[in-house]
């Protein structure tokens, strides 16, 4: 599933459904060297995890740090993927854009000592209920409303030339 989210907190309710986008970063490094993101367990939301930046901290060691990320494939099962490859002298930090995984996902500092910082998006989309978009259109009809209420301006009249 995939999503546009313009940097908004909320996207329009055309498609049904609403997403929230908070900011998201976590630090590995070889004393915590993974963590696990994970959204509430409520029915009617679906939580995923926007990755855009993997960089290397302050104090990175002159060594590859590699960085991994474990979460479910479209038939279910869950698989591994490298993602950066860092290194202080020529690769400091990698753009991901928009890679985007749907929770759990588990980052991994699978090689080196870090500390490595990955940043990105956590988004949260739920469903609009039929109620909310009833008051919604409410909402318009109560416009339209008061448009229809306005009299049009009526033109002055020119004055004739005698």
């Amino acid at each position: 599933m995939s999503f546009n989210d313009d940097e908004s907190s909320e996207v329009g309710l055309a498609g049904q459904s609403k997403l929230e986008s908070f900011l998201f970063s976590c630090e590995l490094s070889s004393n915590l060297p993974f963590y696990t993101f994970q959204g509430d367990e409520e029915e009617d939301l679906e939580h995923f995890l926007e990755l855009r930046t993997v960089c290397l901290g302050e104090g990175a060691k002159e060594e590859s740090n590699v960085v991994e990320v474990t979460a479910m494939n479209h038939q279910g099962k869950t698989t591994s993927v490298p993602i950066a490859h860092l290194h202080m002298s020529c690769l400091p930090m990698v753009s991901l854009g928009e890679f985007e995984l749907k929770a759990p996902v588990t980052i991994r500092l699978k090689a080196g000592t870090g500390p490595v910082t990955v940043s990105g998006l956590h988004l949260i989309a739920s469903q609009v209920e039929e109620s909310d978009l009833s008051d919604e259109d409410d909402d318009d009809d109560d416009m339209e409303e008061g448009e229809e209420e306005i009299s049009p301006i009526k033109p002055a009249k020119k004055k004739q030339k005698q």
